[in-house]
């Protein structure tokens, strides 16, 4: 995952010269804050799919996340490599087409589910990407977990809603990997403002030509603000700054949380209970997760003494 151009973000958050600069969650915070942000703003969402479909919910959410990235880091457009515009483009895509293949999904199917199955995408990545045996013992204790969450089986699902689950959690893989491209080309959010706008204008007229004025409701559109906010600025902005001391594998197993995270909201939210069988699933997944953080920290100890 590393390149040439990477190596000043991680150096400079790690030395001692710039306190500052590091969150006082950490990395492996981050990504769990963004998490729950990301879980109950998918919650949300589903009670406005009602209201403006699940197309028009997603261009509600990628426009209101872009209009606020682009204000608060009112990134340069100039100055950047042909790669770096590749780069951040391709982010953007991925983007958009993770959510609105999981938004076809919960249409169709539980939020626990849904998120189950999506959750394959970075799972298969954390094997693919690893450089670690250990770190495959925590990824296939988390793929139990994922299958346990789902019942053992998920024949009694829409076909059409888990292949829409499926397709977002390979978007989400890609997603893992051009935010960490993206934060390492990009200072601060910059990149991360760019890719949400380009995901935007992709998905716009797929919105429009779903839900039309309906876009337009004062309601519909506070309520996907609140969606904008909660799924997409605070997350993506989180998971985009701990990239950038936080290797890919790592990063996806924690993703692991997410069925849990998603259960959880589902039941605040949405009123939807867990059984025996999905409690364990949580234990399975919150056990690898703390297993890939106990080996990230391992790895992390000698790379923070020395000064850039």
């Amino acid at each position: 995952m590393t390149t040439p151009s990477t190596s000043t973000a991680p150096t400079a958050a790690l030395t001692p010269a710039a306190p500052g600069a590091r969150s006082p969650l950490g990395p492996v915070g981050l990504v769990l804050a963004g998490g729950v942000s990301v879980q109950f703003g998918g919650a949300l969402a589903v009670t406005l799919m009602p209201r403006a479909g699940a197309l028009g919910v997603v261009a509600l959410r990628l426009l209101v996340a872009a209009v606020v990235l682009l204000l608060v880091c009112r990134p340069k457009v100039r100055g950047h490599s042909r790669a770096d515009w590749g780069t951040v483009v391709v982010f953007g895509l991925a983007m958009a087409a993770m959510n609105g293949l999981f938004y076809q999904a919960v249409d169709r199917i539980p939020l626990g589910p849904a998120v189950t199955l999506e959750v394959l995408g970075p799972l298969a990545l954390s094997v693919l990407a690893s450089r670690r045996a250990v770190n495959l013992v925590w990824a296939g204790l988390a793929l139990a977990g994922v299958f346990l969450l789902g019942g053992g089986g998920f024949d009694d699902l829409d076909p059409a809603g888990v292949a829409f689950a499926l397709g977002a959690g390979a978007m989400w893989a890609a997603y893992i990997v051009f935010s960490a491209r993206t934060g390492r080309r990009f200072p601060q959010a910059d990149g991360l403002a760019l890719a949400m706008a380009v995901g935007a204008v992709v998905f716009l007229p797929l919105g429009l030509a779903e839900s039309g004025t309906k876009l337009l409701d004062p309601v519909t559109l506070g309520l996907g603000a609140a969606v904008a906010m909660l799924s997409s600025v605070m997350p993506y902005t989180l998971e985009l700054l701990a990239l950038r001391r936080l290797p890919a594998s790592t990063f996806a197993i924690l993703m692991s949380l997410e069925p849990a995270l998603a259960a959880t909201a589902g039941f605040l939210v949405l009123g939807q209970s867990l059984s025996l069988p999905q409690a364990l699933a949580i234990g399975l997944v919150i056990a690898a997760s703390m297993g890939a953080v106990r080996t990230q920290v391992g790895r992390r100890k000698p790379v923070v003494a020395p000064e850039a």
